[in-house]
């Protein structure tokens, strides 16, 4: 698959909210990264000063990993497809934290191990489906070479979807018992990483667990290297569907305008594709926060991003993203809001000129 050159954010909105930073009635650089990053959102939106983001969208990538049955999560995979109903329940943490933040929640069963004509799904949830379940990474290929460009078309229809819907700010979130292998595999073979470097505790797993667990990623990783230098081919061989769509959709995002706060480890490893499928994709990126995985701390010096918040959180979902979005409405806000020392008749940094009057 092949994406479009990636437009980078405008560069001469950046230089305004830059230079409108230096007119509010704060000393220059006070606050930090909120001035950083609302400059940012200011490039992304191409206009200064910007306006706060009026359709956050969330998009929970769901599936499931064959690498499970062997023994690397501390729950069972049947729980995927429950917390899919949880979240159209709203009784998920990502419910909770999106109607907290202005956000809104959506779905997609890319490979949930369940059959839809036997599950009282919405159409919505599952129109994007590939498969059920990915394949068991540590001795087979997730996917097969028709089931990946089927992931990759998904993540950049859903990606339309919403940005056509109205969409002016993209989370995307994940669900799947064993996720974590995968992404810490994907992670450790695009870094170079040995595999003790890349194994956390996902779900909460034991002693035994982690063995295992590090056991499992170290044969992925020896399937994984011949591939590293081709993201089709790694994904088809380590990723899964879910992780597939993701990168499409983080790809998509970037080449349609749309900014995106990314989440926890498995997302991070689906944006190290997504960078590699479109070149630059990043630049339309904030980091939410930094996950308790060791690998997210990889995958996020590999993309050079810095988190916004460190909370030690480790869920998933999106929620990490969601904690952070109300520091970007915040930053956006203040360029959009806060006085100029002109405008406030306050007196600016010594040697400056006088304001108006």
């Amino acid at each position: 698959m092949k994406f479009p050159t990636i437009t980078p954010p405008d560069q001469q909105a950046h230089r305004q909210a830059v230079a409108r930073h230096e007119q509010l009635t704060k000393p220059a650089g006070s606050l930090g990264r909120l001035e950083e990053l609302g400059v940012w959102a200011t490039a992304c939106q191409g206009v200064c000063p910007p306006h706060a983001f009026v359709r956050p969208q969330v998009v929970i990538f769901a599936g499931d990993h064959g690498v499970a049955a062997q023994g690397v999560s501390a729950y069972p995979s049947e729980v995927t497809q429950q917390m899919v109903a949880n979240f159209l329940s709203g009784g998920a943490a990502v419910n909770v934290l999106a109607a907290a933040s202005g956000a809104t929640v959506r779905v997609v069963d890319v490979a949930v191990d369940c059959d839809p004509a036997t599950v009282a799904t919405p159409p919505l949830v599952t129109k994007h489906k590939v498969r059920r379940g990915s394949g068991d990474i540590h001795l087979e290929d997730a996917l097969t070479e028709v089931e990946v460009i089927q992931a990759l078309d998904a993540g950049v229809a859903i990606a339309d979807e919403e940005i056509d819907r109205g969409a002016d700010l993209l989370i995307a979130g994940d669900m799947g018992i064993g996720n974590t292998t995968p992404a810490a595999v994907l992670v450790a073979a695009l870094t170079g990483a040995e595999p003790v470097a890349v194994v956390g505790r996902g779900t909460g797993i034991d002693d035994a667990g982690w063995m295992r667990k590090a056991a499992a990623i170290r044969d992925a990783l020896r399937r994984a290297r011949p591939v590293v230098n081709d993201p089709v081919a790694l994904l088809r061989s380590v990723g899964g569907a879910d992780i597939a769509a993701m990168a499409a959709f983080l790809a998509q995002a970037a080449v349609r305008r749309t900014p995106v706060i990314l989440d926890g480890v498995v997302v991070g490893a689906a944006a190290m594709l997504a960078e590699d499928l479109a070149p630059g994709a990043r630049q339309w990126w904030v980091a939410g926060h930094r996950s308790a995985e060791p690998a997210h701390t990889l995958a996020l010096q590999h993309l050079e991003l810095d988190p916004l918040l460190e909370l030690g959180m480790r869920l998933g979902e999106g929620s990490g993203a969601l904690a952070a979005l109300p520091l970007v409405q915040m930053a956006v806000r203040i360029l959009a809001e806060m006085a100029t020392f002109a405008d406030a008749g306050v007196s600016g940094p010594v040697g400056a000129p006088l304001p108006a009057t």
